[in-house]
C-alpha cells in the first residue's frame, strides 16, 4: 500500500501524544541564543569553497544534546538521526537532507573542548532560566557524583608516575598502548568499592532543583576541595546544605563570614559520637539535601551517567557539562509544563 501524503505528520503527532519530549524542548529552548558562541568553531578561513559544505553549528549542537539525552555513542547518534522521524523533526531535517556522520560529530565535540565552550553554553542556558523566571531560590545544595571511565590496568609503578604528572617509562615507545590510557583519571574508594574516573561537582537550588554551578575533577579530589567554587552568591536564600564530607570548623567559619547559614551535616568521630540532638538535626537536613540525590539519580537512569567513554579530563568535562546542561533543559520542560498536566498528574 502506498503511504499517504500526511502519514508522517500523523505518525509524529501520535508520538507527541505518547510523550515525545523533543517537540517540547524545541519550543521552550532558544536554540539560536547558542549560535554566537558556537560560531567560533567555523571562524577558521577556508582555503577554497571546494569540498563538503560545513554543517550548521546549531544543528551539530542539537545532535550532541540528543546524544546526551539518550546516552548514545557517535555511531548510534548518526544511525538514530537517519532512522527516526522524531529526531529529524527535532533537528529540522527532512529524510532527503544530509545527516552529519559520526566522525563529524566527534570532531565538533572536540572543537567544543578545544575552544572551552561548554561552560559558556551552560551559562548561556542559565540566562534563559532566569528569563523564564527561574532564578536560584530557597538555598543551595552542594554534592558530587563519581563519573566512571573504562579502567586502566596499570602497574603500581606506572600509577605512581601518573600521580606525579609524569608519563610512565616506555609508554612513549608504544604509542598504540599510550593512546588507550587515560593519564588524567584517578582512583577513588567509596562505600568499600573502588571507582576509576572523575567527579561531577554540582550546586542546585532548593526551590527548582536546577544545576546552577558545576565543576569536573579527577575522582581523587575530595568533595570539600571544590566547595568554595560551588557556592552561588545569587541564590535568594543564604542557607547551604551539604553532607558530612564538607563538615569542618574552618568551613563553618567561612560560611558565617559570607553571611551564609550552614545546614551541613554534623560528623561524628570514634572519640566523639553524635548526640541525639545532632542526629535529629542531621535527619531534618537530610530531607532537604536528598533533593540533590534526585538529580544524580535522574542522570544515571535517564542519561546513562554510569560510564563515560572518553579519554582525558577535558573530554570528560565536556561530556559531564553536556549531561548537566541537558538535565537542566529537561527540568525546564518539566517546570514549565502546562497547568492542566500538573492537575492530572
Amino acid at each position: 500500500m502506498q503511504p499517504g501524503f500526511f502519514d508522517d505528520e500523523d505518525r509524529l503527532a501520535t508520538l507527541e501524544k505518547l510523550g515525545d519530549p523533543l517537540p517540547r524542548l524545541n519550543s521552550i529552548v532558544d536554540w539560536q541564543a547558542f549560535r554566537p558562541l558556537l560560531q567560533v568553531i567555523h571562524q577558521k578561513q577556508r582555503k577554497s569553497n571546494a569540498g563538503r559544505k560545513l554543517h550548521d553549528v546549531t544543528l551539530m549542537f542539537k545532535m550532541l544534546v540528543l546524544q546526551a539525552l539518550y546516552n548514545l555513542s557517535d555511531d548510534q547518534t548518526e544511525f538514530q538521526v537517519r532512522d527516526r522521524l522524531s529526531f529529524q523533526r527535532f533537528l529540522g531535517l527532512s529524510p532527503e537532507d544530509t545527516v552529519p556522520d559520526a566522525k563529524t560529530l566527534w570532531l565538533f565535540r572536540e572543537q567544543l573542548a578545544r575552544h572551552g565552550l561548554i561552560d559558556q553554553l551552560f551559562q548561556c542556558f542559565d540566562e534563559q532560566l532566569w528569563a523564564s523566571g527561574l532564578m536560584p531560590k530557597g538555598g543551595q545544595i552542594v554534592d558530587a557524583s563519581l563519573v566512571n571511565v573504562p579502567k586502566n590496568r596499570n602497574m603500581r609503578g606506572e600509577n605512581k608516575q601518573i600521580k606525579k604528572g609524569k608519563t610512565p617509562d616506555g609508554w612513549d615507545d608504544k604509542p598504540n598502548r599510550k593512546r588507550q590510557k587515560d593519564e588524567d583519571a584517578r582512583w577513588n574508594k567509596k562505600h568499600g568499592k573502588s571507582h576509576y574516573g572523575y567527579k561531577n561537582h554540582i550546586n542546585i537550588d532548593k526551590e527548582h532543583k536546577l544545576i546552577r554551578r558545576y565543576a569536573v575533577t579527577d575522582a581523587s579530589v575530595h568533595d570539600s576541595q571544590v566547595f568554595d567554587e560551588m557556592l552561588d552568591d545569587e541564590n535568594s536564600s543564604r542557607s547551604v546544605w551539604a553532607d558530612s564530607a564538607y563538615c569542618s570548623e574552618a568551613r563553618e567559619e567561612q560560611l558565617r563570614e559570607r553571611g551564609c547559614k550552614s545546614r551541613i551535616h554534623r560528623k561524628g568521630t570514634r572519640r566523639r559520637k553524635l548526640n541525639q540532638q545532632e542526629q535529629a538535626t542531621n535527619h531534618r537536613r537530610s530531607k532537604v539535601r536528598a533533593r540533590v540525590e534526585h538529580v544524580f539519580g535522574d542522570q544515571r537512569t535517564r542519561q546513562g551517567n554510569i560510564l563515560v567513554r572518553t579519554k582525558g579530563k577535558v573530554r570528560a568535562a565536556v561530556k559531564s557539562g553536556l549531561m548537566n546542561l541537558t538535565y537542566n533543559m529537561r527540568r525546564l520542560a518539566f517546570l514549565l509544563r502546562p497547568q492542566s498536566a500538573c492537575n492530572t498528574s
